[in-house]
């Protein structure tokens, strides 16, 4: 049967979603536990915990408690309330999606719960984006979360044995990441103005003078120029396939999870007819310091230049924490990525300092019992497409140019 004009627009080729309405993302909120609050990425949370059982009495509800707090404030920022979300899309690494799921049951929004293990986030945003873009609903949150205490308990060994990790094993991030997603600027707040109580500070009302906050703060540069707030939209994404390496050493996450991420990345290049340099920042994971060197080499033995993968790349998992911290080699977990993403990336391409991102979240598909019975572990990585835009407002007609 013969394609009508317009069909399969949305896909660039086999594995890449081109979203034609852009979604954008109108809030985030980003939350890190103690340790992560301590660590080079300090100022880029909205909240750092002082401990981490949240004032919980068990690990999976201060994850649980995490993540709702990350949804919530994320919704009051976007100035929407729980009946104005279509979905949340949401998981962790806990059976059952336990901190994602007793969130949902707290909130009453229709839920989906994600598990994509650590590149849970992007694969969240990927397919919210979906939603979005194509129609089925006007607002749809995203979010992840992890907890380091939960994490090995489940996955590893109870904490009070105080079993030494190897150099090569990474550091759980506590930490939880939300993002609300619209399917555009205009017509969609409630007064048609735009994106309502946007701000940092969750004000969502007033702007000094009294003047009512259409959620669009506007600066004005030495020329005159009045600039509207950059909003940050999602152009494309790639859908990963799983790459296993063949390791079977569970604490060498990153060493299993780096083919997946430049698999991924190298597809998102040659369907997008892009180079690397296309992006002012490519964001893996959570791949720590040892994936991060692997993927480098990857990408380098795939022809891509060495001083170009030095000015773009980096990973969630060796940004979050410093050296010194005793993580050895870098962070991971849902959380790790989603927080980062929802702070440090975000913000960054709020003020304009980041113009486009591809972020690639990554996950380890191993459970609790695999390595046990001999299997490696597989990896996954999903990439999205984010590109920071605004308008230049003529200062005496107040349109944009």
């Amino acid at each position: 049967m013969p394609k009508k004009k317009g069909d399969g627009d949305m896909r660039a080729r086999k594995q890449t979603l081109k979203f034609r309405n852009r979604p954008y993302i109108i809030s985030a909120y980003a939350i890190g536990g103690k340790k992560e609050g301590e660590g080079p990425l300090h100022d880029w949370f909205d909240e750092c915990l002082s401990d981490d059982t949240y004032g919980e009495n068990t690990w999976e509800k201060s994850e649980s408690r995490m993540l709702k707090t990350a949804m919530t404030e994320c919704m009051r920022r976007g100035g929407k309330t729980t009946e104005e979300i279509g979905a949340v899309l949401s998981g962790d690494l806990l059976n059952q999606l336990m901190s994602s799921s007793f969130m949902a049951r707290d909130l009453q929004i229709p839920f989906l719960g994600m598990y994509g293990a650590c590149s849970t986030m992007t694969e969240s945003l990927m397919l919210g984006a979906v939603l979005t873009d194509g129609g089925y609903s006007d607002n749809v949150m995203i979010g992840a979360s992890s907890h380091y205490c939960t994490a090995e308990r489940q996955f590893r060994l109870p904490l009070e044995h105080g079993n030494q990790r190897p150099p090569s094993a990474q550091w759980t991030a506590t930490a939880a990441g939300a993002m609300l997603l619209s399917r555009g600027i205009e017509g969609n707040s409630r007064d048609g103005s735009g994106i309502e109580g946007n701000s940092r500070d969750g004000s969502g009302g007033k702007e000094s003078g009294g003047t009512k906050n259409t959620g669009t703060e506007l600066r004005i540069d030495g020329a005159g120029n009045v600039y509207a707030q950059r909003q940050i939209r999602i152009e494309c994404g790639t859908i990963g396939k799983v790459i296993d390496a063949g390791v079977k050493d569970s604490n060498q996450m990153g060493s299993a999870m780096a083919p997946a991420a430049v698999d991924t990345i190298l597809t998102h290049l040659e369907e997008t007819g892009r180079t690397l340099d296309h992006y002012d920042l490519v964001c893996t994971g959570d791949l720590g310091f040892i994936g991060k060197s692997i993927v480098r080499n990857l990408l380098e033995d795939a022809g891509v230049s060495r001083k170009m993968i030095a000015d773009v790349y980096d990973d969630c998992g060796a940004m979050i924490y410093a050296p010194e911290q005793d993580i050895h080699s870098g962070g991971s977990g849902c959380g790790c990525s989603a927080s980062v993403f929802a702070g440090y990336v975000y913000r960054n391409m709020k003020e304009g300092k980041i113009r486009r991102a591809l972020i690639v979240s990554t996950g380890a598909m191993l459970s609790t019992i695999s390595p046990f019975q001999g299997e490696s572990i597989p990896g996954i990585a999903h990439a999205i497409s984010l590109e920071s835009v605004s308008g230049i407002m003529d200062r005496q007609k107040g349109c944009r140019k």
